[in-house]
């Protein structure tokens, strides 16, 4: 009898993927990764890669209702980084 409570693994996508997933472009998610302030990704042997799961988290965390939300500078800053 199969195990009910047993789960499907977590699906992984690819930089070009996750890009289409979250509307963004390849290049926007890689210079997220080099800042530290994109979504969580993995590094598997030689590829990188991101869960679906993640994206949507990280997404999820841009979450505003209006742009006087106390969320918004924050969720708008996304992806910038001091210099």
């Amino acid at each position: 009898m199969p195990d009910k409570l047993v789960q499907f693994p977590t699906h992984y996508v690819r930089t070009a993927e996750a890009a289409r997933i979250l509307s963004l472009s390849p290049r926007t998610l890689e210079k997220y990764r080099c800042h530290g302030n994109g979504p969580t990704f993995r590094k598997l042997g030689g590829r990188v890669v991101y869960a679906i799961e993640d994206l949507l988290t990280w997404a999820d965390q841009a979450a505003c209702q209006s742009t006087s939300d106390p969320h918004y500078a924050d969720a708008r800053a996304a992806g910038h980084h001091s210099r």
